[in-house]
């Protein structure tokens, strides 16, 4: 079970078979898992998942923690089996001995994480217009393609440059929680919150608004993509996704409990720059010093998407399930430069064409399917071996369960509030 999948490092090709550079430490890891993470969802959809779940926002996202810590453990043990890119295939491909199966997971990572991006993008232009009062598909088509140029960098150089705007997206939630803390009573929306624990008319809307937030939580797992390029996978990968994790949600309560607190919830939704407006409203400062925060936030979620797409891409090339042209790499800066292009034209294309609203449900219901997938390729590796391999991350046997239970359950309730059209 430790074998990488055959295939890899294929013959006749010098750049494929020199490979990704392994170049990443654990700080780099934990920098890339936040920016993906952090950038990828919070200073987009606070407002819209407020719209569903009004003051019970924050109970969204616990939700949502919850399902993903179950699916964190679970990476964090595929990851360390196999520490390859396009890792969701090749989990499936380990467990399933299925190539087709392993190809179609693969490809649905890269679908998943191409509307990411471009929900990203679009909530990216919200913030820009701030300061570039240009059309909205200006904006995003100048932001995904100024992004892609970065994105064919070196991937050391590449991560450091979306670990600086981690920094800074990271600084902007600081502030919000630091003025929030100071200024708020934040008894009143807890205590409204716990009221409304026991009202079953609460929990559709909970349940809708968990979905989005399991958008914002889209990013950790991602961790297990760069694994290939990690300089010791098997300590700094399980370190990354749960440091990555933790800190996400700790973060992410305090932000949406701040928000719903400071703004009322309908003006939240109505918001195309929601966190800039509770900054504003907490700290009476311009407007565009928050904005300039979640420009480099939101710019960040759309780069480390775009380098996930690319290793994944480069991951199934590279193991012949794919044109070997997508598994060359640049003799230089040996980044997948063929699988990058066509990632930022995915994203753009995506960008263009769906409403913010629609790509970041599509988005989230992907990456439960995803999930749903990688923990039962866990069940089936832990239940068919008779000694797992030493030197190994392991979790019990019930997480990779309660992960498939988890995300099976959020995926039912979309799917029930979409068929008897509950509160959205």
């Amino acid at each position: 079970m430790n074998r990488e999948p055959s295939g890899s490092r294929n013959s006749g090709n010098p750049a494929a078979i020199a490979g990704l550079a392994r170049s990443l430490g654990l700080t780099h890891a934990v920098l890339y898992g936040l920016g993906i993470t952090i950038g990828a969802g919070i200073y987009v959809l606070v407002g819209l998942a407020a719209g569903r779940a009004g003051v019970h926002a924050p109970l969204a996202f616990l939700m949502a923690a919850l399902i993903m810590g179950f699916s964190a453990a679970t990476f964090a043990e595929l990851g360390t089996r196999l520490p390859v890119a396009a890792s969701e295939a090749a989990y499936v491909e380990a467990a399933f001995r299925r190539k087709r199966v392993a190809l179609a997971v693969g490809l649905l990572s890269v679908v998943t994480s191409a509307i990411s991006a471009a929900t990203i993008a679009v909530g990216a232009a919200g913030y820009v217009s701030v300061f570039l009062p240009l059309p909205k598909p200006v904006l995003v088509t100048g932001i995904i393609l100024l992004l892609g140029a970065i994105a064919t960098r070196a991937t050391l150089q590449a991560v450091s440059i979306a670990g600086v705007m981690t920094v800074i997206e990271v600084a902007g939630l600081a502030i919000i929680i630091a003025a929030g803390l100071w200024m708020l009573d934040l008894g009143t929306p807890i205590q409204v919150m716990a009221s409304g624990l026991a009202d079953a008319a609460v929990w559709p809307g909970v349940a809708s608004a968990a979905l989005l937030a399991v958008f914002a939580f889209i990013g950790f797992e991602h961790l297990v993509n760069v694994s290939e390029e990690m300089k010791d996978q098997r300590r700094t990968l399980p370190r990354a996704l749960f440091i990555t994790l933790g800190l996400t949600g700790v973060i992410y309560a305090l932000v949406v409990l701040i928000a719903v607190a400071a703004v009322p919830p309908a003006e939240l939704a109505g918001s195309s720059a929601p966190l800039a407006l509770v900054f504003q409203r907490l700290t009476g400062w311009p407007l565009g010093l928050m904005s300039a925060i979640a420009v480099a936030a939101t710019l960040n979620g759309i780069l480390v998407n775009m380098i996930i797409i690319a290793r994944v891409l480069y991951g199934l090339a590279d193991r012949g399930q794919l044109p070997k042209g997508l598994a060359q790499v640049h003799p230089e800066t040996r980044a997948p430069v063929m699988a990058t292009l066509l990632a930022v034209v995915a994203i753009l294309m995506l960008a263009l064409a769906v409403p913010l609203a629609g790509l970041a449900d599509l988005a989230s219901i992907g990456t439960l399917l995803i999930f749903v997938l990688v923990n039962v390729a866990l069940i089936v590796i832990k239940w068919r071996e008779e000694r797992p391999p030493p030197d190994i991350f392991r979790c019990p046997f019930w997480v990779p369960v309660a992960g498939v239970v988890t995300s099976s359950a959020l995926l039912v309730v979309d799917i029930a509030r979409r068929v008897w059209a509950l509160p959205a």
